[in-house]
């Protein structure tokens, strides 16, 4: 008896068990209580906070002659836990060993490292390119390379910086310092166009202005000083990007906000151009540039800044023009047209024929000049001559007047072989000027 009275206890208690599962399976759930929203709304120019960590700010930084004295007014000047990284590209002699890292560990308390090939970068520390090597950076880490002879002439500035540009993005910080020549200023150009910052030393405290006057000549320079300045000016901007990082301007579900209105008729009142048909989210970003060299958190704010500096008007217009480009910067593009494209169009075409071409957004005018170069090949390969005419067109007018010149720096070697520089160039001091007949080909 008393084993019957078990099994039944134990019989009705995974009855009861088994009853509360299929109660908890059907009983209601309660409704949470949401709390009541308030009426305040975000400001309409401004994103969500985001989550993203921001990227390491890698300064790069070239120089020639005269620049170990810079180099150390610099970091003197430099806080060593500024959360930077400082890659220098010295034009060093190829037959000594380097002792520039000895030289600078005296004047700031990072580590200054001579470069080992795959060695990452890391903040609060220098970096020194070694001897006879080309450098470039790819995801955070430097690569060493045997230097290419361009034209005759050792570009590693323009090389790093170009490279620091297509890696880092907005987080590239590209500085000139004293030096001869125009190493570098073809890199700038590129630090610029993917959003990054550019500085240069003031000429007149350069022992050697070449490459600092040459970097000028491009329009892309955001700040102009003296060694002993230039640390502060890079804590403020590094800084000021920091606190801005969660709060990008955006458009509103494809709608420019009402700030950015104001900002693109204070452009067309005064340069005559209606850009509201432009790419809204390139508008937001070129603006955004612009704001955080002047450390202005509100777009409010930055249009007023607009409102009483017509200079700066001028200069985000050109900002937002975006007017980086190079020779042949599409080589494929150059050899299908010269393989593919030109013999199927001028076939069975009479000598005088008359070929015409159009290139919108010429910029300074390295695609037209390149595109006449090709056509003159062509006709020098073929021994089929016809004539040309390159219409170019750009609605920024000192670009234009930049082109018709056809004089460029002689970094412009990275981009042209040797044989099309000898052929269609002439080699003037620091520059290179478009020959004639080439210059005649096009029409800006």
């Amino acid at each position: 008896m008393p084993s019957r009275k078990k099994a039944a206890k134990k019989d009705s208690v995974k009855k009861a068990a088994s009853n509360l599962k299929k109660a908890k399976k059907v009983a209601p759930k309660k409704k949470a209580i949401k709390p009541k929203k308030t009426k305040q709304s975000p400001p309409k120019s401004l994103s969500p906070p985001k989550k993203e960590k921001r990227g390491l700010p890698i300064v790069g930084i070239g120089a020639s002659a005269g620049g170990l004295q810079a180099f150390e007014t610099f970091f003197k000047n430099m806080s060593p836990d500024s959360g930077m990284a400082f890659v220098l590209v010295p034009h060093l002699d190829p037959k000594h060993i380097s002792i520039l890292p000895d030289l600078l560990q005296k004047y700031t308390k990072m580590s200054v490292s001579l470069v080992e090939d795959g060695m990452k970068v890391h903040p609060n520390a220098v970096y020194v390119i070694p001897p006879n090597k080309s450098m470039a950076i790819l995801h955070g880490v430097l690569h060493l390379m045997t230097p290419a002879m361009s034209g005759g002439f050792k570009l590693p500035v323009d090389l790093f910086f170009r490279s620091l540009a297509n890696d880092q993005g907005s987080n590239a910080i590209g500085i000139i310092l004293s030096g001869t020549g125009s190493d570098g200023t073809l890199g700038l150009k590129e630090i610029r166009g993917q959003g990054g910052m550019v500085m240069v030393q003031d000429p007149g405290t350069a022992s050697y202005d070449g490459m600092p006057r040459s970097a000028q000549t491009t329009g892309m320079v955001d700040y102009i000083l003296p060694p002993e300045k230039m640390p502060e000016q890079l804590l403020n901007y590094t800084k000021h990007i920091a606190i801005r990082k969660e709060a990008k301007i955006t458009p509103i579900a494809g709608n420019i906000p009402e700030a950015l209105q104001k900002i693109l008729i204070l452009v067309r009142n005064q340069t005559g151009h209606d850009l509201s048909l432009y790419k809204p989210n390139t508008i937001c970003r070129r603006i955004e540039r612009r704001m955080n060299i002047h450390q202005i958190t509100t777009i409010e704010n930055y249009v007023r800044y607009l409102e009483q500096n017509s200079h700066e008007v001028v200069i985000l217009f050109k900002e937002l023009l975006i007017g980086v480009t190079s020779f042949f910067r599409d080589p494929e593009a150059f050899k299908a047209l010269k393989e593919k494209v030109l013999p199927a169009l001028l076939k069975g075409k009479p000598k005088d024929f008359y070929l015409r071409v159009w290139i919108p957004g010429c910029s300074t005018g390295e695609e037209p000049y390149s595109l006449a170069i090709t056509l003159r090949e062509y006709m020098q390969e073929h021994k089929h001559d016809f004539k040309v005419q390159v219409f170019a067109t750009d609605i920024d007018h000192d670009a234009i007047e930049k082109a018709r010149s056809g004089i460029y720096p002689v970094s412009i070697a990275a981009d042209v072989n040797p044989d099309c520089l000898e052929q269609f160039f002439t080699h003037e001091d620091t520059i290179y000027r478009v020959k004639k007949d080439i210059r005649e080909m096009v029409i800006f």
